[in-house]
């Protein structure tokens, strides 16, 4: 007997409602921009006149999710970068020194004296006086290597330590580089995404290619050069103790010091302890705000340890001056003028109200543990992305059209039906593309495209079981029910087996082959849903009200 069941048909057109809904912000896509970025500043605490104004523009009631538009849809910037790791491993040597002198320093009556040599900047020579003493200095340091855990599974260390005669040499070991590289990509990942993400940019693509590089695309953004600008600054913040000030940049600053210049001052130099008391890795937020002249500055505060660790350290040296430092440039050196026990403080320059605001984005963000080499750069303008949509929107009617046409021809009434359900399918498309927050690029609307092409296979294939069975079954309704009952594993398989290439194509592929295999995968999913479901259900409704002695398929 060919019948739906009442709560059957119910959740068959919920379905479809539901999807319907949350597709129906698309097609009033500016307006409901507008009202997402109202009520994004809105929540911020952000209100006035013109800000509700935006968000009335949509009803608050009706979902409010939009197909993100690629890169190749919406312009934006296009970035490749290079970290440039090998500068996380001369930071490692550098911090590695305090450590090995503190341990030679307890066996001095043994080893003799020591002192730290001119090497190349991935290594760390030390002379030992005594040369007698040499071989337990390097039993020493090799004690202070630790272990690494390699994809081999073998033991490593994360140094390697040589003897030559008296000097000792330091480098790290080749396990503890893969180690440190593989640390860098995925920090520098994330801090890319998180400066990004501060700014509010939509759906922003960030992911590593090859060892050493990330590709980097931002829709909406009008320069390329508003994100290097963004990523170009490591944001190093650090406090570092002062031994004196000085004009000669090419003064010698003693073993364990580096010569910084001033930022503000031309001309005036500091020489500073290379070792920080604390730095921005201990920050616990970072904002604008305003000096006593009403200036803009950045206040800042520090985490519990970093807070206690930075008031010792200004308790113990009141009267002396200190440094703050922000990538290598000394930003001001105040004096300690008394005990800071809170870690909080604020930083003070010749800022204008957006360059603190972006210094305060970067100090959130943290800093990245290597600089950044720009290899590729470029800026995809939206009118090219208003081509592609319009493109996009001619191809897909015409396909539209072409076989709406050639279903009506080929199956009458039963064509009708099945052109119903391609609109749905289509809507439900894009209804599950905003539920899920994905990205529309040109090879997705490709895949559009192709799902209006493969939407209407199923109904062919159970149409055509239609038409053979009103050749033996008894009656309209039983010939409807064996087309559908006959031609259902067919459907199933043969959008398996697309559907598995799809997830495929997403797992394995990378920016646009995603879009592409998005798109393909709810496409599969709708098209069966609406040929198995909404189509049978039209036919079903059609029939029980005509109650026809014959059909035409």
């Amino acid at each position: 007997m060919l019948n739906i069941s009442f709560p059957k048909l119910v959740m068959i057109w919920l379905t479809v409602i539901v999807g319907l809904t949350f597709a129906m912000p698309n097609g009033f896509y500016g307006r409901v921009e507008t009202h997402n970025d109202a009520m994004a500043e809105i929540e911020t605490g952000v209100t006035n006149a013109e800000l509700e104004a935006d968000a009335a523009q949509w009803p608050s009631f009706l979902p409010s999710n939009l197909v993100n538009l690629g890169l190749d849809l919406r312009g934006g910037a296009h970035l490749l970068v290079e970290v440039q790791v090998e500068d996380v491993h001369v930071s490692f040597i550098d911090g590695f020194w305090p450590t090995v002198r503190d341990a030679l320093r307890l066996e001095t009556q043994t080893i003799g004296f020591f002192e730290q040599l001119d090497s190349p900047p991935t290594e760390l020579r030390i002379r030992i006086s005594e040369p007698a003493g040499a071989a337990r200095a390097f039993e020493i340091v090799r004690g202070l290597a630790t272990p690494v855990a390699s994809f081999t599974g073998a033991a490593s260390t994360n140094i390697d330590v040589r003897l030559n005669g008296a000097v000792l040499t330091i480098t790290l070991s080749e396990a503890e580089i893969a180690a440190m590289n593989e640390r860098t990509i995925m920090q520098t990942l994330e801090i890319i995404r998180r400066r990004i993400d501060e700014v509010g940019t939509r759906e922003p693509t960030i992911q590593r290619q090859g060892s050493e590089r990330i590709l980097v695309q931002v829709p909406g953004v009008g320069s390329a050069n508003e994100i290097i600008e963004l990523l170009g600054t490591t944001a190093q913040l650090t406090f570092n103790p002062v031994i004196s000030p000085t004009s000669d940049p090419d003064a010698r600053p003693g073993t364990g010091n580096i010569i910084l210049p001033s930022l503000d001052t031309p001309g005036q130099y500091y020489i500073v302890q290379r070792r920080p008391v604390v730095t921005g890795e201990d920050l616990e937020n970072a904002q604008l705000d305003f000096d006593q002249n009403g200036r803009p500055a950045v206040a800042f505060r520090f985490n519990t340890s970093a807070a206690r660790e930075f008031g010792d350290y200004t308790l113990e040296n009141i009267g002396r001056p200190f440094a703050i430092v922000l990538d290598s440039e000394v930003i001001s050196a105040p004096t300690i003028q008394s005990h800071i026990p809170g870690g909080s403080g604020i930083i003070t320059g010749n800022f204008t109200v957006e360059e603190a605001t972006n210094l305060a984005v970067l100090l959130r963000a943290g800093a990245l543990p290597a600089e950044l080499e720009f290899l590729e750069e470029r800026t995809v303008g939206p009118e090219l992305g208003a081509d592609s949509i319009a493109a996009g929107q001619i191809a897909c009617i015409v396909a539209g059209i072409a076989i709406l046409v050639y279903m009506i021809l080929s199956y009458g009434l039963f064509g009708v039906f099945a052109n119903i359900a391609l609109v749905i399918n289509v809507a439900l498309i894009f209804g599950l593309l905003s539920i899920v927050g994905a990205t529309l690029t040109l090879p997705g609307i490709a895949g559009i495209v192709l799902t209006i092409g493969m939407a209407v296979d199923a109904n062919v294939i159970v149409f055509e079981r239609i038409r053979e069975e009103l050749k033996t079954a008894k009656g309209p309704a039983r010939a409807i029910e064996l087309g559908y009952e006959k031609a259902l594993s067919s459907i199933i398989d043969a959008n398996i087996t697309t559907f598995i290439t799809a997830v495929i194509l997403l797992v394995m592929g990378s920016g646009p082959v995603q879009g592409f295999a998005w798109t393909l995968m709810f496409g599969i999913m709708t098209s069966v849903f609406t040929a198995i479901f909404v189509t049978r259900s039209l036919i079903v409704i059609w029939f029980s009200r005509t109650r026809p002695k014959t059909i035409e398929v």
